[in-house]
């Protein structure tokens, strides 16, 4: 099944008239059998997709994290004091509020706060030069994942998706592009959403900086989190329960392919609109 996301309307002239053509944009969901520690995630999504130039894929952070045997025993976890305390004051056990402990030093970060089913971790992983990233748990889950783990994202999230990229273009022989995404949270706003972590393949973001809106207004600070907004629009795809949709294409975007590669940017504390509330 192709969803079509959104239309935009283009006019061309045609004997005097106004003539409008609408973009379709298109999410066309990927679904896959189970994917375990060693599947072959590239071959999977070649063998249940028909990739075209220009595609973008959009493939879940939890499903490369898996394929690449990532996942965390919790049997083996050595659980502290302080994981016992996260575990009385947040639910769930404390070997795995230990792990998040544990991902939370990997990736160079701090607990900031809590509610009573997540703990919410500003991280700062190796090679992300700008801002922060605020994810539950440290981006830790225990759903999707055998009774017993942890999942959480790739160990190289750049190297993951440069090699999944690669693989594909070179297996398919067309120019693709790709985003790695999780789903989130938005401060005051009830449920998740999704946000790209890294990209390959185009510009994360697009500023509308120094342009005027209808008006004539001139735009100060507008910049769209394009990756974040087709993160978001596929993760409605792909769903969070038992979708077994790891990953969906979106074709007819209209965005021009560039040699981006990295993490998406962010914030730094002091920049965050949202600073002063957290």
């Amino acid at each position: 099944m192709t969803y079509c996301a959104t239309a935009q309307p283009v006019l061309s002239p045609s004997k005097g008239c106004a003539k409008i053509t609408l973009l379709i944009m298109q999410i066309i969901p990927i679904k896959t059998p189970l994917l375990k520690k060693d599947s072959d995630l590239v071959g999977t999504l070649i063998e249940n997709a028909d990739f075209e130039d220009g595609d973008i894929l959009a493939v879940s952070s939890k499903a490369v994290a898996t394929a690449e045997g990532s996942a965390i025993d919790l049997s083996k976890i050595k659980v502290t004091e302080e994981g016992k305390k996260w575990s009385d004051k947040c639910g769930k056990t404390p070997e795995f509020r230990q792990a998040v402990l544990n991902e939370v030093k990997r990736l160079n970060g701090k607990v900031l706060g809590d509610c009573p089913h997540a703990m919410l971790t500003r991280l700062k992983p190796e090679g992300f030069k700008d801002g922060i990233i605020l994810a539950p748990n440290a981006g830790l889950d225990q759903s999707n994942i055998e009774d017993g783990y942890a999942i959480g994202w790739p160990h190289d999230p750049i190297e993951s998706i440069r090699k999944i990229r690669k693989a594909i273009q070179d297996k398919t022989g067309k120019s693709i592009a790709v985003i790695m995404t999780d789903s989130c949270c938005r401060p005051r706003r009830i449920g998740v959403s999704a946000l790209a972590l890294v990209v390959s393949g185009f510009d994360p973001l697009f500023s509308h900086i120094g342009k005027d809106d209808l008006f004539g207004n001139e735009l100060k600070m507008t910049q769209e989190a394009r990756a974040d907004q087709l993160a978001t629009a596929t993760n409605m795809i792909m769903g969070n329960a038992n979708e077994s949709t790891p990953a969906a294409i979106i074709r007819d975007h209209d965005f021009e392919f560039t040699d981006f590669e990295g993490w998406v940017p962010g914030l730094d504390p002091e920049d965050d609109l949202f600073a002063g509330i957290m």
